[in-house]
């Protein structure tokens, strides 16, 4: 029996469901990039990089391919730098409704219905 459309996307959001993983992602949004340059830039025991870098591998997000002894890892589509550009105008939307309810409850001449 075929497995769901739905639950194809829950795995994949769950692959995606770790800090880490989505900052990986965001820093190949600009292209690819060998795993010393992400470990600069994350500041994390290269271990754990790793580990999260096989589980994107395994879920076919990313992409590595090896120049000499240098790993450099790339998204396997761009349709997943869009996907990170709309989590970000997504999560703008839904925080300035917040910014707006706060500040409503922070006006203290504001009448309470």
């Amino acid at each position: 029996m075929p497995v769901p459309l739905y639950q194809v996307k829950a795995d994949l959001f769950r692959t995606l469901g770790h800090p880490l993983r989505i900052r990986v992602l965001e820093l190949l949004q600009r292209g690819p990039l060998p795993v010393r340059d992400l470990l600069v830039e994350l500041d994390i025991e290269a271990s754990n990089l790793s580990q999260q870098l096989a589980v994107l591998r395994r879920a076919g997000i990313v992409n590595a391919t090896r120049d000499g002894a240098t790993v450099v890892y790339a998204l396997s589509t761009p349709d997943l730098a869009d996907l990170m550009v709309a989590t970000r105008r997504i999560l703008a939307n839904l925080l300035a409704d917040r910014d707006e309810l706060l500040a409503e409850l922070r006006d203290p001449d504001k009448p309470i219905p």
